[in-house]
């Protein structure tokens, strides 16, 4: 007589997912294989990711991959490993993205806010100051800035409203009167012309107006036609409406002369 081996057929009635092992003659025990659970006649996956989120971090995503196998990703607005995951501050690279006269908050995951600090005004993430110091922040104001101070110009660095037209950086560069202008101490008068006190006008509300008076004493005349703003007949707006906190600079391509 020879022992009856139970395992011999149909895995001895076995899960296809368990090993099925002699025992005694005729007798046999079925063993769920590694990854899963059962009694061996069934035997179910492990999913690892039911019981203490896989050992992943609270923060992370727990994905199975395999009987009792998963990883771990850091969920969005984390980073790490996946076993453990560290809040990413958006304010802590770049000031999030805002402008570097705002402030920057977290707000929740993935978000943050941006307002502008005080004496700025803007969105957040462009911030403007008094049009004294937006003149330096442009290159093509910033000659302009640059005579002010020279000359220690400094209506404009006051509450206003101002409305200023401040011609082209290199318009100033290039034009030969400018060095007469101020070797015979006449700049200054010069560069006042090209200001407007107690008012903070717009392109819009100078295409209904046609005089204004600069802070020189003399009026700038105003016309408008074929889309265009020009002033004295001669300098025409390019650049409109960089507002400050104090007024409004237009860029023009001439300079005004009293």
């Amino acid at each position: 007589c020879s022992a009856i081996d139970a395992c011999k057929t149909s895995n001895g009635g076995c899960s296809a997912k368990a090993e099925c092992r002699r025992t005694t003659p005729g007798n046999r025990a079925c063993v769920c294989n590694a990854g899963y659970t059962g009694d061996g006649i069934v035997c179910i996956e492990i999913n690892p990711c039911l019981e203490n989120n896989g050992g992943c971090d609270r923060n992370a995503e727990c994905t199975q991959t395999g009987p009792n196998q998963a990883v771990c990703n850091c969920l969005k607005g984390y980073s790490g490993d996946g076993k453990r995951c560290t809040y990413i501050s958006l304010c802590s690279q770049n000031n999030g993205g805002c402008s570097e006269f705002a402030i920057c908050n977290d707000t929740e995951l993935t978000e943050r806010t941006c307002t502008c600090k005080h004496n700025y005004i803007g969105d957040g993430f462009k911030c403007r100051g008094s049009i004294f110091q937006e003149l330096l922040r442009d290159s093509n104001t910033s000659r302009f800035y640059f005579h002010l101070e020279a000359l220690s110009i400094r209506d404009i660095a006051g509450p206003g409203p101002f409305t200023l037209f401040v011609p082209r950086t290199d318009i100033l560069n290039s034009d030969p009167r400018v060095k007469d202008w101020i070797a015979k101490g006449m700049m200054a008068q010069v560069l006042r012309y090209h200001m407007v006190g107690c008012a903070s006008l717009l392109y819009n509300d100078l295409t209904t107006i046609t005089n204004v008076t600069s802070l020189q004493g003399d009026p700038i005349h105003i016309s408008y036609s074929q889309n265009s703003l020009v002033l004295n007949n001669k300098a025409e707006i390019i650049l409109s409406d960089a507002v400050g906190t104090n007024g409004v600079i237009h860029v023009i391509n001439q300079i005004l002369v009293p």
